[in-house]
């Protein structure tokens, strides 16, 4: 199973909270058969604990140290909103929910932040109303 799907990409996102970003992109997670319904509860579990913003306009929501039980297979799913979102004082653009299988999740959490450490890549994910130009930028990075 491939980390990301082009339907785990959700372009335009408008009028959304923080909750339900976390919540779409964790549903979208249990629907293309990534992760069992109770991840979406370790993903609030972990902002909880540590809010998932991580600086340049995205947030990577994901799961806890136990949440291993609630994942079948690593996967991404990504929210675009070129509005922003407020994210715990900040404004998140792209909401990246991560399910990963034993340490997989370190190395797509590392992929990503080089990916995303360069603001022009930030500005094309956040600017294109291409599904195809997000899944070939991130697949990149990912795979």
């Amino acid at each position: 199973m491939e980390i990301l799907q082009k339907e785990n990409i959700l372009l335009n996102v408008e009028n959304i909270t923080r909750e339900e970003a976390i919540k779409k992109v964790g549903q979208l997670l249990v629907d293309s058969g990534y992760a069992y319904e109770d991840y979406i509860d370790d993903m609030f579990e972990r902002e909880n604990v540590v809010n998932t913003y991580i600086g340049n306009g995205v947030a990577i929501p994901h799961g806890i140290s136990h949440s291993e039980e609630h994942i079948m297979h690593s996967g991404i799913a990504i929210l675009q909103s070129k509005e922003g979102i407020e994210y715990g004082g900040n404004k998140a653009y792209l909401v990246i929910g991560i399910a990963g299988v034993n340490d997989e999740h370190l190395n797509i959490l590392s992929n990503i932040a080089l990916l995303i450490q360069d603001v022009e890549n930030i500005k094309r994910l956040v600017e294109t109303d291409s599904i195809e130009e997000i899944y070939s930028m991130l697949l990149t990075e990912v795979n």
